[in-house]
């Protein structure tokens, strides 16, 4: 279970604290976000295991919520109101088990494979036995587990590990991807997956910067 100080999160809530610490590192001239780019964070269709809808009010009552055991604070100064996490210090955790927690958070449960893949902007392990290393220390908190490693499904090569912030998690049955016999490369089909999902997000990402320096080129009249 999770630690004891620390409340039940929702699955909405654990998505506001994955967007901010994921856009922390990834956009982070815009960090602390505005009420609108955490509510994009949190419906983006990419890089993230559920795809939700979310309303701006809905957002804001978890954001009232993760107030209260301060893993979000909020900033003024400015025009518009922004919002930052503050989680190594709420939940008394290295950056390398933040962004491990992160890309749980933000994608579902994962192998350690796949976790040093989709965590590599946040960290980057230098390799497998590292991430296994700083989710048995999650598992083994003496305050409270917050991962927890699944069963192994029929078929599955490796272990998938998840989160416990919003309790014990519910076991997916995922689709098991089947290798052609004999084939023993070092690096992991989860591996390769992750690292295939990755470049299909990059893809995604350039054309929609692509598409914005094109709409900013055309309103200050100047050639893209």
């Amino acid at each position: 279970m999770a630690s004891s100080h620390l409340p039940i999160l929702s699955l909405l809530e654990t998505r506001v604290l994955g967007v901010l610490c994921e856009k922390q590192h990834t956009v982070p001239d815009t960090y602390p976000l505005s009420l609108n780019a955490l509510v994009a964070g949190c419906n983006q269709k990419t890089s993230r295991h559920p795809i939700i809808e979310a309303s701006e009010a809905e957002v804001l009552s978890a954001i009232d919520s993760l107030k209260g055991p301060a893993l979000v604070i909020e900033t003024s100064g400015g025009r518009v109101t922004r919002y930052a996490h503050n989680m190594e210090r709420g939940l008394r955790l290295p950056s390398q088990s933040i962004a491990l927690l992160t890309a749980l958070m933000l994608r579902g449960p994962q192998t350690a494979g796949e976790l040093r893949i989709n965590s590599e902007r946040l960290h980057r392990f230098a390799d497998i036995s590292a991430v296994e290393g700083f989710l048995q220390e999650l598992a083994e908190r003496p305050e409270g587990a917050m991962v927890v490693e699944l069963p192994r499904q029929p078929g599955s090569r490796e272990n998938r590990w998840a989160h416990l912030l919003s309790g014990a998690p519910e076991v997916e049955t995922a689709p098991v991807a089947h290798s052609a016999a004999g084939t023993g490369a070092d690096v992991g089909i989860s591996e390769i997956a992750a690292l295939k999902a990755n470049v299909a997000r990059l893809e995604t990402e350039v054309d929609a910067l692509k598409r914005l320096v094109g709409k900013l080129c055309a309103e200050l009249g100047v050639a893209d």
